[in-house]
């Protein structure tokens, strides 16, 4: 097994590093679950998971059982691990890995995150807030170097916190209800080391729903939302599109429908270190269901956005972070796909952000169903797995581009609509 630091270097090898919490300093008790995708299409992944608590305290876990060439695996409860652990994990393999971590509270509120394939020595927290509306954020900064380092965390309100001799694999808190933001406060924050030691970031909103979203480690001038939807069962989107740069700029947004809509643009003023809200109202009350895309940002700032999926009648809500088409590939895998799963089922949005048109295929583990469709750039793949796959179907998917210069990006949903609580689960597939 190798180190965690080869990953960068040897592609072959997987480290996927999974910031995770137990409790909060709001007596919300949060509990995970991990699952595991072998990217390999030969060998079979042998894996250890090593669980560290906020002391820095290890606890390994090796599975005794390697996950087949192509298959998943769940792991919940997390293993080797006790009731009120508090912490992170790294997962190293022989072969290259992706996954995503599900967050369930004791209230019943679900959210998911996908997992690290390496950190960044900056981290970009672009929505932050402290009894907004009843919500409040706390996020996680795991050390994934190898020697400790110092956190410095600077608020968009001036607020400076910091965090001394954090260990190698190690996660800190910082809890927004407990600092010193005003009431209502909504704003961002920008992490960083003292030595350039990579870190990684997860965020949680905990209000009425739980949302969760990644840090970013840079801003992109033109991002793409693969999945936006309005007044589709109660379900609308909501885009933070916040300025990272230095001067205001006006951006535009370009929607475009997969299964239900027509084109629809949008375009807002936004200020340096502050956030744009798009898609909230502009279909008015008509249906879309598809994707979203910066066309034009006239200063050229780096851009981020947090994407909130909310159904405020059923009370479920889920977000993801929108994605630099400069990492896009030709290959996105999602770690969890489920039909009929006690109540949960899952669906999908690929979505085209080339240049050129492109073909996407889609195949899901331990199933013969393929879907496919001809995507124009822009343009996403909408695939529902309910009643499409077996009852109780638990496994993953891997989408496929071919023709054009196959650049595609995607995100899950994992939904149960016979709950009554929060049960809408949204993360962004692996790019591979």
């Amino acid at each position: 097994m190798k180190a965690a630091r080869v990953l960068i270097a040897v592609a072959l090898l997987a480290v996927v590093a999974l910031p995770m919490q137990g409790a909060s300093a709001q007596a919300t008790t949060y509990s995970s679950c991990v699952q595991l995708v072998n990217l390999d299409a030969v060998n079979a992944a042998t894996v250890v998971l090593t669980f560290y608590d906020q002391s820095g305290t290890s606890t390994p876990y090796s599975d005794p059982n390697p996950i087949p060439a192509g298959q998943s695996r769940t792991y919940c409860p997390l293993p080797g691990i006790s009731n009120g652990f508090n912490g992170s994990a790294v997962v190293s393999s022989n072969t290259q890995l992706a996954a995503i971590t599900n967050v369930y509270t004791s209230g019943g509120n679900y959210a998911s995150y996908t997992g690290f394939q390496a950190g960044g020595t900056e981290a970009l927290v672009p929505l932050l807030m402290k009894n907004n509306y009843g919500y409040s954020t706390w996020f996680n900064v795991q050390n994934t170097g190898t020697v400790s380092t110092t956190l410095t965390v600077t608020y968009s309100d001036g607020i400076v916190a910091t965090y001394a001799n954090l260990p190698a694999g190690t996660a800190h808190t910082f809890d927004q209800s407990t600092e010193a933001h005003a009431n209502g406060w909504v704003g961002s924050a920008t992490v960083t080391t003292s030595n350039g030691t990579p870190i990684a970031v997860s965020a949680i909103e905990n209000g009425p729903t739980l949302f969760s979203y990644n840090g970013f480690g840079a801003g992109s001038t033109a991002p793409v939302m693969p999945l936006v939807q309005a007044n589709n069962f109660g379900y609308f989107t909501g885009i933070s599109l916040f300025n990272n740069g230095t001067v205001t700029t006006t951006a535009t947004i370009v929607y475009t429908p997969s299964t239900a809509g027509s084109v629809t643009t949008e375009t807002h003023d936004i200020a340096p270190g502050q956030i744009g809200l798009y898609a909230l109202s502009v279909f008015g009350t008509n249906t879309f269901v598809g994707s979203g895309k910066v066309t034009e940002n006239t200063a050229d700032q780096p851009l981020t956005a947090v994407v909130n999926q909310l159904n405020t009648a059923a009370v479920k809500g889920g977000s993801y972070g929108a994605f630099d088409p400069s990492a896009a590939t030709a290959t996105v895998v999602f770690p969890l796909i489920m039909d009929r799963n006690y109540g949960f089922f899952t669906g999908f949005n690929v979505q085209n952000v080339g240049t050129q048109s492109t073909t996407v295929t889609c195949a899901f583990t331990n199933s013969t169903r393929t879907v496919s469709a001809t995507l124009a750039p822009g343009e996403a793949l909408n695939d529902v797995q309910l009643n499409q796959l077996s009852s109780g179907y638990v496994g993953a998917a891997t989408c496929t581009a071919s023709g054009g210069d196959q650049k595609i990006v995607g995100v899950a949903n994992e939904l149960n609509l016979g709950s009554a609580v929060d049960s809408l689960l949204v993360y962004e597939g692996t790019n591979h």
